[in-house]
């Protein structure tokens, strides 16, 4: 199969967030899913479940020929690697890897949906993916990342985060 270019989420909230993306970054990477680019590093508040530690979160353009549930199916085995415990709803997590794109596929099933069904929603995803994809176009949309940005109700906070400073 054709390489594709895939967009992905990553996020953390516990032990030290910015090695944990690292180690997830070098995960993809031996999994098949070569990392062409990635975001700066993103300090934000934690969105539906207050009262934990803020999250690093950051995204990735990659390409890989795995096909989207191969894919799907290698995130969430990373995730378990990397500590990834699915306890309570939107609660702590060592890491969290959410495929985004799949180039302009758009997938309904049980299992996967692509786009990411939330995307438009999460401020903390936007800003990370238009840094380094502002012009992806989204499939069912028909807009710009950066567009989804300037359209978002999300509000919450989501800044650059500089290592040492919480």
């Amino acid at each position: 199969m054709a390489e594709k270019i895939v967009y992905i989420s990553l996020g953390s909230n516990l032990g030290d967030r910015a090695a944990m993306l690292a180690r997830a970054v070098d995960a993809l990477n031996s999994a098949g899913i070569r990392v062409a680019r990635q975001s700066s590093l993103y300090i934000t508040e934690p969105v539906g479940a207050p009262g934990q530690a803020w999250f690093l979160n950051a995204a990735a353009e990659a390409e890989t020929s795995l096909l989207p549930l191969q894919l799907l199916h290698a995130l969430l085995k990373i995730e378990r690697e990397l500590g990834r415990r699915r306890i309570t709803p939107h609660g702590p997590r060592t890491i969290d890897l959410d495929l985004l794109f799949y180039g302009s596929t758009v997938i309904r099933s049980r299992e996967l949906e692509v786009p990411h069904p939330r995307l438009t929603e999460r401020r903390f995803v936007l800003l990370p993916l238009a840094q380094i994809a502002p012009e992806f176009r989204h499939p069912t949309l028909h807009k710009s990342v950066t567009q989804l940005l300037a359209e978002t109700p999300d509000r919450s906070e989501v800044r650059l985060w500089h290592e040492g400073k919480p």
